[in-house]
């Protein structure tokens, strides 16, 4: 069984910064790609970054390039997202996700295990 725990949300004012942490429980972790999507209010999930399962490979989507980074620690099973100068935009339920093999995608049907989501507002 493999589980997700997300952590790090929390209400930031605009050009503030947040560090979004997920933990992988169970199955090997270096062996799966990671990701974070989120989720506004009135709005569907989207992508924001992915990441291979060596950490060799990135992908953010583009609202977010240059202010978000996304990493992993092998060793700790847990991937990050490093959130500089946030903006009202980017208030949502951001979730991390998981699957299985090489490379990253963009595509939510890619991803195999959900975690259940961590709050970030960010204030005007």
């Amino acid at each position: 069984q493999v589980q997700l725990v997300e952590s790090g949300g929390g209400l930031v004012q605009a050009g503030g910064s947040l560090k979004l942490s997920c933990v992988r429980f169970g199955r090997t972790f270096s062996s799966c790609a990671m990701g974070w999507f989120r989720q506004a209010p009135g709005k569907e999930r989207e992508f924001v970054a992915g990441i291979s399962n060596g950490g060799g490979s990135t992908y953010a989507t583009d609202s977010v390039k240059g202010r978000f980074t996304i990493s992993r620690d092998n060793a700790k099973n847990t991937v990050y997202l490093q959130m500089n100068n946030l903006k009202p935009e980017d208030t949502a339920v951001y979730y991390c996700a998981t699957f299985e093999g090489w490379g990253t995608s963009t595509s939510q049907s890619a991803y195999k295990y959900w975690g259940q989501g961590t709050q970030v507002t960010v204030s005007s």
